[in-house]
């Protein structure tokens, strides 16, 4: 099933996810940034853990 008829089939079940990252020693929601804060958060380089353990 494409994606967007998945989305569109599921609409009802679908809630609002707020996402927070930590700001200087604090955790906010990324919702309340500025635009150029938000443009930030977008650029970044999610840490992704390698599965190869010595």
């Amino acid at each position: 099933m494409e994606k967007t008829k998945l989305l569109e089939k599921n609409m009802t079940k679908r809630t609002k996810c707020i996402v927070y990252t930590r700001v200087m020693g604090y955790h906010r929601p990324v919702e309340s940034f500025n635009i150029g804060k938000k443009g930030e958060h977008r650029e970044r380089v999610k840490f992704v853990e390698s599965k190869n353990y010595l």
